[in-house]
Order: structure tokens, then sequence, then C-alpha cells
């Protein structure tokens, strides 16, 4: 079960610092480190092939600020799994794995780090959509053909897998449509020591992929005590101000963002087109904090340029 299971890990984080800064892309980096992903399970290949070189990017993320560490289980998945000819139980430790790579990742930065004050980073077990598991684009649309029963019966086991292996939370993200934001909430009762943040994709500065508006969503988890933030990934940085002040007008809960990188993802052929600054990506990141996020980082195509980038930012806020 989770490692703090009845407490908020980031109301006591946020007591410490004006953020909490999240990491950046863990597919890019992996790419970058040489792995091949150009495959239906994308980064949860990297579970069965080269485990440690997760563990590495998870450590230089930590090295270059982040608090919170997001597992290498987004695209992690019984079904799919299942299609390579894992068995159920090769498919737990391989989802379980993933968290194992970021809580050794977290203790070996805070053995380098002994004595300088750190808060301990949090780990962060990745729920990623069904979509993911499709790997047709649906996580962009989230023109499901589950229902809410499916939908919940898809992300089962997965979550009990996750938490079993002691996160401090789950990160239920890139969520593209309300009907499976109310089957993961309604999952998390299930969990009654679970806690977890809910981030959507969104097509514009008010509406998610599928369309619905983020107030809508905000209100339908603003009720659930086990929903500890609410927020954006995998999205556009130009939108995110908008967003936030949507979510603000609809939410008492912190809010996170971690947009992409800037560039533009072709889901028809998994292309991006475009450029992203570092620099100019941390400077955008006091804007979404003035907008009112709280817990900031950086999804697709950012590093951990971008990650130092809003440390070297968020080092000039007050102290709390």
């Amino acid at each position: 079960m989770p490692t703090n299971p009845s407490g908020d890990p980031i109301a006591r984080l946020l007591a410490q610092k004006p953020v909490i800064i999240l990491d950046g892309a863990l597919a890019t980096e992996l790419e970058r480190s040489g792995a091949d992903l150009d495959d239906p399970l994308w980064s949860a290949r990297v579970l069965i092939e080269a485990p440690e070189t997760i563990r590495a990017v998870h450590l230089d993320y930590f090295r270059a600020g982040a608090d919170c560490a997001i597992t290498a289980s987004y695209q992690a998945s019984y079904e799919g799994f299942a299609r390579r000819g894992y068995t159920a139980e090769q498919s737990t430790g391989l989802i379980q794995a993933s968290v194992q790579l970021a809580l050794e990742a977290r203790a070996q930065y805070l053995a380098e780090t002994a004595g300088l004050g750190r808060p301990q980073p949090l780990v962060a077990a990745s729920v990623g959509p069904y979509g993911a598991f499709l790997a047709d684009g649906s996580e962009y649309r989230g023109d499901y053909d589950l229902d809410l029963a499916g939908l919940m019966e898809f992300h089962r086991p997965r979550m009990a897998a996750l938490l079993a292996a002691g996160p401090d939370l789950l990160a239920c993200e890139t969520i593209p449509c309300l009907l499976e934001a109310r089957a993961l909430v309604s999952l998390l009762s299930e969990f009654p020591a679970a806690r977890a943040w809910f981030s959507f994709s969104a097509r514009d500065e008010a509406h998610t992929c599928h369309g619905e508006t983020m107030a809508e969503c905000a209100a339908v988890l603003e009720a659930c005590p086990q929903v500890l933030a609410i927020g954006i990934n995998c999205s556009a940085p130009k939108y995110i101000p908008g967003l936030v002040a949507n979510l603000r007008a609809a939410t008492s809960k912190p809010i996170l963002v971690y947009p992409n990188s800037g560039e533009i993802y072709n889901p028809a052929n998994n292309s991006w087109t475009g450029e992203t600054d570092c620099a100019a990506f941390g400077e955008q990141a006091k804007d979404w904090y003035q907008a009112g996020a709280r817990l900031l980082g950086g999804c697709c195509r950012t590093t951990p340029d971008h990650i130092r980038a809003i440390s070297a930012w968020a080092q000039t806020l007050p102290a709390r």
C-alpha cells in the first residue's frame, strides 16, 4: 500500500516548499539513452529489456531538481504484456518493478544529498489511460469502446499491483475524457488507503481532448478526499494559463501542470515538429505559478534541462 496511507504527501511537501517540481518526459530520455520505443508497449518495453536505464533517468531528474518521479507504468498493463506472452504473475512483477526502480533512484539521490536538508521526493505511480494500451491515438481523443464498468475492469488489476509496490501516490494522467476519470475515481474507493492526482489532456484552454469542460471534470473530483490534486498534462503550453484559471474556479485542491515541450505531435506517424527552448519553458513556469498552479513539470519531449530551468526559477521564490 502507499508509503503514506493516512496522510497527504502533496500537502506535506507544499508545507515545506512553495512549489513541487515534477519530473519531465521519461520516454524522451530513454530514447536518448538508446532505447527503441517503436513498440505498442512504448516505455514499458524498457521494463523488460533495460530496467537500469529507467532507474538512471529517474536519478537524472532528481539531480535536476525534481521533487517527484513518475513511474514507467504509463503503458504497462496486463493486457499489453499478455500480448507478448507474459503471464499475469510476470506482468505483476514488471508493473511493480516500475515503482521499485523509482524508489531505488530516490534512495540513491537521498544518499547523495544527505545533510543538505532536501525534503524527500515523492514517487507517483503512473496510471495511463486505456487509450495508451490501444496505441491507436485514442488516448488523445477518448472515443473508447468501453463503458464505465469496462474501464474499471481494465484499470483495477494494474492499480492494485502499483499500490502494493508502495508508491507515495498514483498519477492518474493524460485522461482524455470524463468517463475515464469517473471510472478511476470509482476505483479509488476500492482502495481506501490510496491517494492520487488526476491530470487531464486538453484540446484548448477549457476542454478535455474529448470535449468536456475542465470545470465539469473538477466538480466530479472535488468531493473525493482521495484525490489530492487536479491538473493538466500532455497538452500545449500555450493553453496552460487558461486551463489553470478554469480549474481554479472549480476546485479547492492544488493544481498541477506538466505540459509538453511546445512541439506538436502527429499521432498518425508518431512524429514531432517545432522547436523548444528550455529557458523559455522555465519562464513559462512562472506564468503557470502566477495563474495558480503549485505542481509544475514537463511531459512529452521535455528533458532534465527543462526541469533544471523550472528549478532555477523556483529557487527565486520566497521560502516557506
